[in-house]
């Protein structure tokens, strides 16, 4: 662990990068929580507060779109300028003093979702190009411990200013994280090539090339359609959560716990998936995780706290797996003129069912018994788990596309 850790630093620019994820990811976290409490306090509404994820989430189904832009000009500039714009943009938000002005709230958190597809598009293809592609398992997966282990540590830090300081001043704490990342992605030694536009037509002919690639290339289809399922589940298993925690008799504050330890486990699984990518290839590493997923959300069910916080970690530890598996892979056999709409492409097809199935999951949990619902769910997780093992493998000439690592 210590030497993927040190092997991925020891390449400056992966090192800036994850710098950079680290010191945004805080702002950010801390400014997810502070925004639905904030809302909360001024309207006394939980459909309002809730809201505020939704305007993060929005502009997610229009990624492919949105990646044409990393495409289309120098990606380290476009992150400079994504993360400079918010950073001018937040401190706005000390405008909002009353309910008559929440929709300014809304609309700059609308602009915050969108800057973020775009420079998880842009980031993605940036860093494709220019660290040793035997270090993009690594990256990724230390990528996501940086950002579950912000998730982790930033939203009580948020709730501490808010109740200190109010909205405005976590705001003001996340434009500071955003202008700090805009320099130190400034620093990195990346010189990028002008982009190559080999397509004209329009913005709907030029993302149809992104999602072609998809589909034309056997495993990267199967596999972010298999991340895409298992987020799916995974989100109706999400909204099983205080059925969870009430089953084992403890109030609604008990699901910060479960949280913590998926968290953990999220936290854990990034550090060593470099080197499980390297043993088992991103389609086994992917089926094993969601084999893990699997056996873990079945377990929830049972009425036990220590089972309940194990299965808790073993989520943690496997649902990141096909993720990670999928970007490294879409990275790897992507050609770099279309990595950035291809990347956002995928990042659609992988996130946006998560919302679908926190939707039907909480009506679902109305009508069904968690303790029925929960074994079902996880039998049906295993689903993706064949069109995985029957992939084919890295190296095969395949009908459209020769795939190489």
């Amino acid at each position: 662990m210590t030497w993927t850790v040190a092997r991925v630093l020891g390449d400056r620019d992966a090192g800036l990068y994850l710098t950079g994820v680290v010191v945004s990811g805080f702002g950010s976290s801390a400014m997810w929580l502070a925004s639905g409490i904030w809302v909360k306090d001024l309207t006394g509404s939980d459909g309002l507060a809730a809201l505020c994820v939704f305007a993060l989430w929005a502009p997610t189904p229009i990624g492919p779109a949105l990646g044409t832009l990393a495409d289309r000009t120098r990606r380290r500039p476009l992150l400079i300028g994504t993360n400079l714009v918010l950073a001018a943009l937040l401190p706005v938000l000390f405008t909002v003093d009353g309910p008559g002005r929440l929709w300014i709230l809304f609309a700059v958190l609308l602009v915050y979702g969108t800057a973020g597809v775009v420079q998880d598009a842009a980031e993605s293809a940036l860093l494709a190009g220019a660290i040793d592609k035997r270090l993009l398992g690594d990256l990724n997966g230390l990528r996501m411990t940086a950002n579950e282990g912000m998730k982790l540590v930033a939203p009580l830090a948020g709730a501490g200013l808010y109740a200190a300081y109010g909205g405005a001043r976590v705001a003001l704490l996340d434009a500071v994280t955003f202008a700090l990342a805009a320099g130190v992605y400034a620093l990195l030694g990346i010189r990028e090539t002008p982009p190559v536009r080999t397509s004209a037509g329009s913005l709907g002919t030029r993302t149809a090339e992104g999602v072609r690639h998809l589909r034309r290339n056997p495993r990267l289809r199967v596999l972010v359609l298999a991340g895409g399922t298992t987020m799916l589940l995974a989100g109706i298993n999400g909204a099983t959560v205080y059925a969870v925690a009430e089953g084992l008799g403890h109030s609604p504050a008990y699901v910060g716990v479960l949280y913590v330890a998926q968290g953990a486990g999220s936290v854990a699984v990034g550090l060593v998936s470099g080197t499980l990518l390297r043993w088992l290839g991103e389609q086994r590493f992917a089926a094993c995780g969601i084999a893990l997923t699997a056996v873990a959300v079945v377990l929830r069910a049972v009425p036990s706290d220590a089972v309940a916080l194990a299965a808790g970690a073993a989520v943690g530890v496997g649902l990141p797996c096909p993720l990670i598996a999928a970007f490294t892979a879409v990275q790897r056999e992507t050609p770099a003129h279309l990595l950035g709409r291809v990347s956002a492409t995928s990042n659609t097809l992988l996130y946006a069912p998560n919302a679908i199935g926190l939707a039907l999951g909480a009506g679902l949990v109305e009508l069904v018994d968690h303790r029925v619902l929960l074994p079902a769910l996880g039998v049906i997780l295993l689903g993706p788990l064949g069109s995985l093992l029957r992939a084919p493998r890295p190296g095969r000439r395949t009908e459209g596309t020769t795939e190489l690592l």
